[in-house]
């Protein structure tokens, strides 16, 4: 069982979305929605993409939002992999 989970925890491992992409995708595609489109937030991307991040409002403060986003994007991903390896998912923190 223990190489069960050391063979979801790898496959998360590379998986997971990187904070550093995510800032760097904001800092240069933040009115386009880069950052959102990385995360998983396709309708929000695309809302940033239609208005150019509110006229760059929205995508200023998005920023404030990034780290927690990334935590959402990721927690979802481990939980489906764990599930999708019949396994029961760590708790998110």
């Amino acid at each position: 069982m223990d190489s069960n989970v050391a063979a979801a925890q790898m496959q998360y491992d590379n998986e997971k979305k990187s904070a550093g992409v995510a800032w760097l995708l904001w800092l240069f595609t933040g009115a386009l929605g880069g950052h959102r489109f990385y995360l998983g937030d396709k309708g929000m991307g695309i809302g940033l993409l239609c208005t150019l991040g509110g006229l760059g409002v929205w995508a200023l403060i998005d920023g404030f939002f990034i780290n927690a986003r990334l935590r959402a994007a990721n927690n979802r991903k481990q939980q489906e992999i764990f599930v999708r390896n019949g396994l029961s998912a760590p708790v998110a923190v």
